[in-house]
């Protein structure tokens, strides 16, 4: 067997590997985020269209970059709910991401439970490009129904989650992001909006994968794209500061 062939097969033997470590069968195609340092690590080069997709870390930045993912799994033009129970969406900072504010059915509610509920009902109904929701803790068995629901639908769940001590064994990928400047909003509501963020971005999960991947990133208005922000911020295991 030449050398190619040989390769070939180990390829073919990591893809079908990686979709048992995953337990997903029949996956839409994965969305690139369109920054090369990130999807090559991400075994899908991408994100998957099924499971959860947790964010966690400062608020203002964590949000900007849920809206960021939503702009690529959007791409269908199909709609997608965002749930809260206090985020008020502001329709210019979304539009400086490059996402139409009408293809987002926002829904509030009053408790965490009702949050999850409407996350899990939404996610199985399989007609949304994703779903998105913000809570402060969800138990393993809200999460492993959360996962079920994502598979079963084969919608994205992407998981705001406050408190960063509820994280979710049943996600898919797990990312943390802080911002590196002093814009509180991050583009998403209020007098800062029209500065353009700059994020730490750590990948601390990833299912088929190692984590412990970290990046500076910067989003542009004017392209509305991703980029990396110094050669510098990818440091696969290295040292990291302590953030409170």
């Amino acid at each position: 067997m030449s050398k190619n062939a040989k390769s070939n097969v180990l390829a073919a033997l990591r893809f079908q590997l990686q979709t048992l470590e995953l337990g997903e069968t029949n996956t839409k195609p994965s969305v690139p985020l369109g920054v090369e340092e990130i999807d090559s690590v991400l075994p899908w080069s991408g994100l998957p269209r099924t499971g959860i997709h947790e964010i966690i870390g400062e608020r203002g930045s964590a949000l900007g970059f849920l809206v960021f993912l939503l702009t690529k799994f959007t791409g269908n033009h199909m709609p997608a709910i965002w749930c809260s129970q206090k985020t008020s969406l502001y329709a210019p900072g979304l539009h400086l991401f490059g996402l139409s504010p009408e293809c987002i059915i926002t829904i509030s509610t009053k408790k965490s439970n009702h949050t999850l509920w409407v996350l899990e009902e939404a996610l199985r109904a399989n007609c949304l490009s994703a779903v998105c929701g913000e809570t402060r803790n969800v138990n393993s068995v809200a999460g492993k129904r959360l996962q079920l629901a994502a598979r079963f639908g084969k919608t994205p769940c992407i998981l705001f989650l406050e408190n960063e001590n509820s994280v979710l064994a049943t996600s898919t990928t797990r990312w943390r992001i802080f911002p590196m400047n002093t814009n509180e909003y991050d583009g998403i509501a209020g007098a800062g909006f029209l500065k353009e963020p700059l994020w730490k971005v750590e990948l601390l999960r990833c299912r088929g994968t190692s984590g412990n991947h970290q990046w500076m990133v910067k989003w542009s208005h004017e392209t509305n794209y991703l980029s990396m922000a110094t050669s510098l911020a990818n440091r696969s295991g290295a040292s990291k500061a302590v953030y409170k």
